[in-house]
């Protein structure tokens, strides 16, 4: 094994430890030397270790038994470069420590014993010695059923055993081996089939007449209207519209993209990832994304995946130095769980990297802190936690449906290898967490690889853009069960066979049972008919994904595994009878009346001094800590997401989505949920969810209520006393009002084991119905954001739907006092909230609201406030009523808040009485930013709104501390206080392109060349489109067979995204597969230097340019060439920012100079490092640096910002760009390929808006174009 170690400060060395099949020459370590190097610096990398001022030293590094997905790519990267003697390469990280440090606690804290260990010495070898273990089988002939009780983890009850007993024994007349019990513990646990929700439910020892899942799908039954596809397939769908994208002309081979027309429909999926998570926050959490990802993947015969949305709930943070007076310091909490802190940041984490690297954004969610002891002496906490992930989509028309399996199909996988990963984990997520052995839980916890689905999502997508010849008959995704699940449902009415070994292993220690059921992510099942078969292999091999024909079609009923090795059959199963209509269970319950105590606010707490506690609650707070780190903007599709006005504050109600980039139709989506009512009334509190859900959608003119679908996420523990009564109540509430309101569930998820033991109490986490809804929009434009857009001009109209109640039962207000009260706020009037949402969104076709925000957390006080946060202005407030001033600014009775220009409000008013709706006038906005609020006609608050949007953003602040550079975090706070906004500049006047431009036959061809890893390359290709090209599918693969080359084109574009997922660094990969491969390197050379081309990096393709010394000019020695490292923040970015366009050769902003606009960011390692600062000086003066980042008074004096957030990255002088002496080449960090369509801006002003014909970044694209025309 060899050793290469690399110094990275003070506090850490990494050391590289590489296997290799056989000795390497001494050419083959000079290339790996520089690919492990910093940059391509072979000076700063070590064979031996630093001595450290012969301090002790502590290594800590992957687990050996698998590779790691850093390794997976690392070695992908050695291959690609001629180096296939490397087998493994796994990174370790090497601290010094100080005499006074406690060893033991060190590395208690810096690792995750989940996927790390200590490395006492330096590694010899990868090999752990395990011998995999045998199948063996389960004595129930001998013993009965009660033999199953023997085996560990197992979630069977006695009806379980029973029935297995039944089957084997009885029926087939032997004893089950080990690999088929675990296999049907998994795919008829709780988690797989839903067993309660189809139960028979005896309540009071009353039968109830309708099981949950009947109750659940009646609404649909009443209110069928646009679905299309619900409860019976991986995602639900409903009906879309005709539009029209480009795709590849050739799918799978590289082609021009070519214009062509669908019908897609909008496709919607949720899922929680709860016990997971709970184990172990960031594999949890990005496993439960990618599972989610997979079920749109997986939709009919396969799915596109557009966005994701988010939630987290977690018990007290308890963050170090920060007091919240509610959060009790005394609880316990189980060792064998994360902390409740730890969840919130490591969980969110993983979700979000996941994304970032798949290139899925996030643009929605919620989160919540509660840990809490009610009188009656229950204690409900997350404990166990919530990781919860939804998903919109799209479906082509054509495959809808999956198609069914036939005799003779091809089962097949695709994705990554097989590790011992996941064990279990369907069974042990049917379980209260604590009842398992710590170890099972741990093992059943599995580990994501973003770039591995990322690219077996571009071939589901190569096939989907076949159209009708799409090879996949059907599709299903690999999650809970392994491939034990997964095959099974693609042949559950056939029957197949499976030859084992065929499974491709990341691990060769792994057992019959393992390979078979552990839960090994980024895979998709498949049939496939034989004569397809090499047409799919070619495409899986343009993309680098691993392709096994596994089996076929067998058409018998029966499912056999066969493994080749032994000649055994260790799974040998009659589906119809394991897997058909299993019999119903039932459960048995008694309402529980739980009596709780009235609220009471304290004697003597001011307004001010309950808001102050309010809005540091987690539920309240900015969301600044979770959308910061989070790309909101990758694929172009994003036309609203979580932040809105020129803070861009994370106040949005409503997330929406385009179908294309040529159109405007698309889909909105919100979230409501109220867990903490729940626990006051959970009927009331299952009707608030909906409610709150519907206040959300409303501010997106969507193509109607009864269009509105739902996906409910249950999250409960109704096996325990009353838990189960309540459950039912909820549900039927749900129902209930859903009807009236002519909405409808099209799809949910259950999980029922949310309870955890701590020493001799079970802690109940709070009862949770997540409803996620979502509806189609003819037109994305037509959306109401909460900020206030006209301060001065405007007032505030507050129409209140609670039948003039202010129930504080179940509020923010009563849990910052650690109380919970004992009446929920409701749905009194259903017909009035119907009625008063079709208002609405009659007002927003008319255009007469210009800001609206709904009454939730926190109560009214905290929707005008944030109204104000988010417009950076003052309010005027007045209101009156019969109650106190804490009842009525703090209730969070349903209502909806809405700011109108001063003409306006009359004709609002008009149009709200014909709806039978009378809304009042609460105050006035003002540019001055001062808040004042009368109740009653006497002064309840005065205060600087800066001062009231920093406790807004407090715990959000600490938080971020934590979870990146806390010196960043500290200058974000100061720098945010008192911004004043930006100030966009428009130097040109942006045009649309002429349409004889883009309906031409004779276009300039343009490479958008892509690697795996590269995620930003359709809206790229979009752009250019758009600007008139004829833009080109290229991958590396392509570039690499011969397939292609760059000869025919005038352009090179390198797209951004996660080349190999970062690994050793950003773009190092891709640029190394350039520079180690003579061929490449010279095709590239070749483009480079003809004078008729031109290049665009943009991202991580601005990274590739800097590593492959195409800026700021040609043959730079790599000791000096500039390139791009970590952040300063030391975290991924993700900003609307404000740059400005220098003086340049760069031809691509011509004409451009001056402007100031906004663009989007999203990179983890965009900080421009100069090796030699003299050459830095020298590309200033050159005018080499065609764009920087700016503050907020860039247009008065054009000051150069290096302040963090203006500046996300570091970069000295604000340079986030790059050009040649002759402005062919253009290297970019910003993305202005998303935000090339005026509505793909999240904020302009509003004279801009109306000023503007084209988003002004459309005109570097039309500058290419015109280049090359007169480039020719």
């Amino acid at each position: 094994m060899l050793h290469f170690y690399l110094g990275k400060n003070k506090e850490i060395e990494y050391c590289f430890n590489v296997e290799t099949s056989e000795p390497l020459s001494s050419s083959e370590l000079a290339i790996l030397r520089q690919l492990l190097a910093d940059g391509f610096v072979s000076e700063s990398i070590s064979s031996t270790p630093s001595n450290h001022g012969g301090s002790d030293v502590v290594e800590l590094g992957p687990r050996m038994n698998f590779a790691t997905a850093y390794s997976t790519n690392l070695v992908a990267i050695c291959q690609t470069c001629g180096l296939e003697k490397v087998v493994r390469i796994e990174r370790s990280r090497r601290y010094p420590l100080s005499p006074k440090t406690d060893k033991a606690r060190f590395v208690r804290e810096h690792h995750d014993r989940m996927t790390e260990c200590l490395y006492p010495e330096p590694l010899k070898t990868f090999e752990t010695g395990l011998l995999p273990e045998s199948v063996f089988v389960i004595p129930m002939m001998e013993k009965g059923p009660n033999a199953l009780m023997e085996v560990p983890g197992l979630a069977m009850d006695e009806w379980d055993r029973n029935l297995y007993f039944d089957y084997f024994v009885k029926e087939e007349g032997r004893n089950p081996t080990i690999v088929e019990i675990r296999d049907l513990d998994n795919a008829n646990s709780e988690h797989s089939r839903h067993g309660y929700f189809k139960g028979k439910q005896i309540i009071n020892g009353v039968v109830m007449p309708e099981t949950l899942m009947e109750i659940v799908q009646s609404t649909l039954r009443t209110n069928p209207s646009n679905s299309i596809s619900a409860f019976r397939d991986n995602s639900s769908a409903i009906k879309g519209y005709d539009c029209w994208t480009i795709i590849p002309e050739k799918p799978g081979k590289p082609s021009p993209f070519v214009k062509k027309n669908f019908t897609y429909h909008i496709i919607f999926t949720a899922e929680t990832h709860n016990f997971p998570t709970g184990v172990a926050p960031f594999p949890g959490a990005e496993t439960g994304t990618g599972g989610r990802i997979r079920d749109i993947q997986a939709m009919g015969k396969g799915g596109l995946v557009i966005t994701g949305t988010a939630g987290y709930c977690v018990a007290n943070l308890l963050i170090p130095g920060y007091d919240l007076p509610w959060e009790n310091k005394g609880f316990p909490y189980p060792s064998s769980l994360a902390t409740p802190l730890a969840i919130e940041i490591r969980a969110s984490d993983g979700a979000s990297d996941y994304g970032n690297k798949f290139g899925e954004p996030v643009i929605l969610g919620f989160t919540r802190s509660f840990d809490q002891r009610l009188p009656n002496n229950e204690r409900w906490a997350w404990i166990k936690p919530i990781m919860f992930t939804g998903g919109v989509g799209q479906v082509d028309a054509l495959h809808i449906k999956k198609g069914e399996a036939e005799k003779g199909m091809l089962i097949v996988q695709i994705g990554g290898p097989a590790y011992g990963i996941g064990i279990g984990g369907g069974s042990a997520s049917s379980k209260l967490q604590g009842e398992n052995e710590e170890d099972l839980d741990f093992n059943a916890v599995q580990r994501g690889d973003a770039e591995m689905e990322q690219k077996m999502n571009r071939v589901i997508r190569a096939c989907i853009e076949m159209g009708e010849n799409n090879p996949i008959v059907s599709i299903h995704d690999q999650g809970a069960g392994g491939p034990a699940n997964v095959l099974k449902e693609l042949v559950e009415k056939t029957g197949g066979r499976i030859e084992l070994r065929r499974i491709k292993l990341g691990d060769s220690t792994l057992s019959v049972l393992k390979i078979w059921i552990a839960e090994y992510q980024e895979r998709c099942g498949l049939l496939i008919a034989s004569s397809r078969i090499d047409g799919f292999k070619s495409i899986c091999e343009r993309e680098k994904v691993n392709c096994e024909v596994l089996g076929e079609v067998t058409g018998d009923g029966r499912f056999i595994v066969h493994d080749e090795q032994d000649d055994s059959t260790p799974v040998n199963l009659d589906l119809g009878k394991v897997l058909g209509n299993m019999p119903q269970k039932t459960f048995k319950d008694e309402r529980i009346d739980r009596l709780q105590e009235p609220f009471e606010l304290p004697q003597g707490v001011s307004v001010e001094g309950a808001l102050y506690r309010v809005l540091h609650n987690l539920a309240v707070g900015s969301k600044r800590f979770l959308t910061n780190k989070v790309d909101r903007s990758v694929t172009g599709l994003i036309a609203r997401q979580q932040c809105c006005g020129p803070l861009q504050l994370t106040v949005s109600d409503v997330a929406v989505i385009a179908q294309s980039h040529f159109g405007l139709t698309g889909a909105a989506t919100s979230i409501g949920e109220q867990p903490i009512k729940m626990l006051v009334n959970p009927e009331a509190g299952a009707r608030m969810a909906v409610a709150e859900a519907l206040t959300n959608i409303v501010w997106a003119q969507i193509s109607g209520l009864e269009d509105v679908k739902c996906s409910a996420n249950w999250m409960w523990a109704p096996k325990l006393p009353g838990e189960g009564a309540a459950l039912y109540d909820a549900a039927c509430a749900m129902r209930d009002l859903m009807i009236q309101l002519g909405v409808a569930v099209d799809r949910g998820k259950d999980s029922l084991s949310m309870a955890t033991r701590v020493g001799d109490e079970i802690v109940k986490s709070p009862r949770e119905l997540v409803i996620s809804a979502y509806a189609t929009m003819p037109d994305i434009t037509k959306v109401v954001t909460p900020d206030i857009k006209r301060p001065g001009q405007s007032e505030l109209v507050f129409l209140d739907l609670s039948s003039r109640r202010v129930r504080l039962g179940g509020s923010v207000l009563a849990q910052v006092y650690s109380q919970l009260g004992n009446e929920s706020p409701d749905v009194d009037n259903p017909k009035t909230f119907k009625r008063a949402f079709l208002a609405v969104q009659k007002l927003i076709s008319e255009n007469l609201i210009l800001a609206g925000h709904d009454v939730s957390d926190g109560g009214i006080i905290t929707t005008f406030l944030e109204m104000a946060f988010a417009g950076n202005c003052g309010l005027e407030i007045g209101m009156d009523g019969p109650w106190s001033p804490g009842e009525r600014l703090f209730s969070e009775e349903l209502g909806l808040v809405f700011e109108c220009g001063f003409r306006d409000t009359r004709k609002v008013f008009e149009i709200l009485a014909t709806f039978n709706l009378y809304p009042t006038t609460i105050g006035r906005t003002t540019e001055e930013k001062k808040i004042l609020v009368t109740y009653n006609s006497k002064v309840v608050l005065k205060a600087d709104m800066p001062i009231l949007r920093q406790w807004w953003e407090d715990t959000s602040y600490q938080i971020e501390r934590l979870q990146m550079n806390p010196e960043c975090a500290d200058e974000e706070r100061k720098n945010i206080f008192e911004r004043t906004g930006p100030k966009y500049n428009v130097s040109f006047e942006p045009k649309l392109t002429l349409a004889h431009i883009l309906e031409t036959t004779r276009k300039f061809e343009v490479a958008i060349l892509r690697e795996e890893g590269s995620n930003g390359d359709r809206e790229m290709t979009s752009v250019f489109y758009q600007a008139g090209f004829k833009p080109w599918d290229v991958t590396m693969t392509d570039l690499i067979s011969g397939r292609t080359t760059l000869e025919q084109f005038r352009g090179l574009v390198a797209v951004g995204g996660f080349s190999y997922a970062d690994v050793p660094e950003s773009a190092k990969g891709w640029a190394a597969t350039i520079r180690f491969n003579e061929r490449l390197k010279k095709m590239f050379e070749d483009f480079y230097k003809r004078p008729d081309t031109f290049s665009l990096g943009v991202c991580n393709g601005c990274q590739l340019f800097a590593l492959l010394g195409w800026v700021p000019w040609f043959d730079l020695p790599d000791e000096k060439q500039p390139r791009f490292v970590q952040n300063l923040s030391r975290r991924f970015e993700s900003r609307w920012v404000t740059v400005k366009i220098q003086e340049s050769p760069a031809m691509m902003f011509k004409g451009m100079a001056d402007s100031v606009l906004g663009v989007w960011v999203a990179h983890g390692e965009g900080r421009l490092y100069f090796p030699d600062t003299t050459l830095m000086d020298e590309v200033i003066a050159k005018k080499l640096v065609p764009m920087v980042f700016v503050d907020d008074k860039s247009q008065v004096d054009g000051v150069v910002s290096e302040n963090y957030p203006f500046n996300p990255n570091g970069s000295p002088f604000g340079i986030t760009g790059l050009c040649s002496p002759d402005g062919r080449h253009l290297a970019i960090m910003p993305h202005p390929e998303r935000a090339f369509l005026k509505w793909q801006w999240p904020w302009m002003p509003e004279y801009l808006e109306k000023k503007l014909e084209a988003s002004p970044w459309l005109q570097m694209f039309q500058n290419a174009r015109d280049w090359c025309n007169q480039a020719r």
